[in-house]
């Protein structure tokens, strides 16, 4: 199967995200400061590293398909949807909300093209799946970073001073 110029031009929205993510995510991850650094800074490099993976493993689908990645910087910064990441140290309450937008707006690409992708190349539709599902996992999981609790929770102590029945 050869790609079309349709297909070629979706693929390409989708690798300049993923390598803009892994860009993104390594700036966040050497500036990132603040309560639960650790944490994040760790957690950023799962994220960075599936990224990277990613990346490659679409460029290479591409390649398999008679189309040309163009991962140059160049084609990443004019290509890419997501916003820029500040420059500086980030706190880990911002760090957090911009690399939640970050994976957003990768899975938006992702989701923007899927059908088309589908219905051209249900095999590289299949692989966009797997990205879509391990990078929402990682919004939801750096996100509850910030989400407040909405449970009550009973200490031993007020278990005690509760009534009896």
């Amino acid at each position: 199967m050869k790609a079309s110029k349709e297909l070629t031009t979706n693929l390409q929205a989708v690798l300049v995200d993923l390598i803009e993510l892994h860009l993104q995510g390594k700036q966040a991850h050497w500036n990132v400061v603040g309560k639960n650094f650790r944490d994040l800074h760790l957690q950023l490099d799962e994220i960075i590293e599936d990224a990277r993976l990613f990346a490659d493993e679409l460029a290479e689908r591409m390649r398999a398909l008679g189309a040309i990645p163009d991962g140059r910087s160049v084609a990443v910064a004019e290509g890419t949807s997501l916003a820029p990441f500040p420059a500086g140290l980030v706190d880990t309450k911002d760090t957090v909300t911009l690399t939640v937008a970050m994976l957003n707006a990768a899975v938006g690409t992702m989701r923007e093209v899927h059908d088309q992708v589908d219905e051209e190349d249900p095999t590289t539709a299949d692989i966009l799946h797997g990205f879509i599902g391990k990078l929402e996992q990682y919004a939801w999981m750096v996100d509850a970073e910030n989400i407040k609790a909405t449970a009550k929770v009973v200490t031993p102590e007020d278990a005690n001073t509760q009534p009896t029945v």
